[in-house]
Parts: structure tokens; sequence; C-alpha cells
């Protein structure tokens, strides 16, 4: 079985698209098209159906998933050995991260690194935390520098690196602005705009009222942070995000007795045997954390 042929099945099946995979292997679309015809010619089943522009895996391409996965996953790490042989830092790291992370806290270390490590290239993906992780678990991304989950995630192995202390925030102009001092309770009776309830920042602030056995009226949710601060600036309710976020338009509510925290990190599978350039990255990472500094 081609390997190459295997290549492009696994990149249709991820992406939805023969025109996208083709641009990750930097092939024409027909170029792709025939690969995946090669391999559904060999093994005598048709690994795709295609409705329109839509295209999904049939139950055998879904059969094949995890073991083709599996053959690229070995294939990499077998890369990799020979490559740790030469004691170079090099090659491909490709990573996810998410938005905020990219914006906020990676621009020093991603200068650093390309300083340090010139022939190591990095292939950057953004995304949300949660879609990170599942990446992670994939194999498709060897590290993963995001927002950990509250809990943990089997298979992950995980390294905090930034402490990212959460407060309640309000427009300097709403009602709830004037109090001194205010609990859950009456928080609760207000609009908030917060992250989805699906993500982990989103989970750590329902967890705190889940705690309590107050509801929240989540007027407006949305997973990019950016756009919280934009409409809780503008008075559409109050919101919980990152310190580092607070501005002029923006001030912290005082809530008693409802601290709240995040860690920021980077993540990779415990399987998963890592590159030169994975391990001088998160040495790098390292090298910048704030876990632990008074």
């Amino acid at each position: 079985m081609d390997t190459q042929n295997l290549k492009a099945f696994l990149l249709v099946a991820e992406t939805g698209s023969f025109s996208l995979a083709a641009q990750k292997l930097h092939l024409t679309q027909p170029a792709v098209s025939k690969r995946v015809a090669q391999l559904e010619e060999q093994l005598n089943v048709t690994l795709f159906d295609r409705i329109g522009r839509t295209i999904n895996t049939t139950e055998a391409g879904e059969a094949l998933l995890p073991h083709a996965r599996a053959v690229q996953a070995e294939l990499q790490a077998a890369e990799q050995s020979v490559r740790d042989l030469t004691g170079e830092v090099r090659g491909r790291l490709r990573l996810a991260t998410s938005h905020h992370i990219g914006l906020h806290r990676l621009p020093p270390v991603l200068s650093f690194f390309s300083r340090s490590y010139a022939h190591v290239h990095l292939d950057i993906d953004f995304m949300d935390s949660e879609q990170a992780y599942e990446l992670t678990l994939r194999g498709e991304a060897e590290l993963a520098v995001v927002t950990l989950a509250p809990t943990p995630v089997s298979n992950i192995v995980t390294h905090a690196i930034w402490a990212d202390p959460l407060d309640f925030m309000v427009q300097r102009e709403h009602e709830l602005a004037r109090q001194q001092k205010m609990d859950l309770r009456e928080l609760s009776k207000y609009p908030a705009i917060l992250p989805g309830l699906n993500t982990y920042t989103g989970q750590i602030v329902k967890n705190l009222f889940d705690r309590r056995n107050l509801p929240m009226q989540v007027a407006i949710a949305t997973n990019y942070l950016e756009t919280i601060r934009m409409m809780a600036s503008v008075g559409l309710g109050w919101t919980v995000l990152p310190r580092s976020m607070l501005d002029a338009s923006l001030v912290t509510l005082p809530i008693r007795d409802a601290q709240l925290q995040r860690s920021l990190g980077v993540v990779h599978h415990e399987s998963r045997s890592l590159s030169r350039a994975a391990r001088a990255f998160i040495e790098a990472l390292q090298s910048f954390s704030d876990i632990g500094a008074a």
C-alpha cells in the first residue's frame, strides 16, 4: 500500500476537501484524486461519498482512518529517530495554538525560538484550545500551546507555563460598576457575555456558578475573547476575561469569594516520541514561564 496514497486519503478525510488536501500536499487536485482512486482500486472499495460539494468518508473509509493514522505516526517516528542521530535541531514542527495565546503570549517565545533554531520550520495552526487537544490526540500536531483542560485528559501530557488569572469585568458606565461589593447571587440577575460553555474557560465559570447552585443569564456566547471584550465594552453585559485583557473601557467587579484562574501551557500525546525541535520548543516555553514566579 503506497504511503503517499494513504497520506492523500488522510488529508481529504480530515479537511473534507480534495482542493484543500491538494494545497497542503502542494499538488494539483487531479493528482490528489488520482492517489485516492489508486487506493480505492487497490482495496476494491469506495472511500468517499461525493454528493455535490460535500465529501464524506464511507464505512470503508472510516474503517481505514485509524490504520492510516497509525501508519503515518510510525513513519514520522522513524523519520524523527534518524534525524535525532545527527544531533541537529532542524526539520518541521507542527504546533496548534489558540488565537488568544498566539496574540498575547507566544510572540516573544516565537521570536526567541526562531533566532535560536533557524533550521526549524514552524507550521502553526490557530484554533480553539479544545480543537487543539483533539488534533494532538489524533497525532496531527506534535505540540499544542493552549488553555489547559480543567480536568486531566487521557493520553495527554501537560506542562503548565503561565498562570492566567480571570476577573469579572463590566463596562465603566454599567450600573454594576457603581457597586462597591457584590456576590455571585446578585451577579446572576444580570445578562452575561461569556466564552462558550463548551470551552475550558466557559466550563471554569459555569462550574463556579454550579457549585453555588446559581443560574447564569448568558445573553451572548462566543469563543473569541477579543469579541467578548468588545461586546462587554459597549455595555451588553458583564463578562469574565483574563486579567491581562482589562483596558480603559472596562472595570473589574469586586465579587466576594469568587477567585478564578486558568492555566496556559503546552500539551503532547504521551505515546509520541518528541522531536528535538519539539523538546527545544518546550524548553523555550519554560524559559518564559511565570508558574511559581514570585
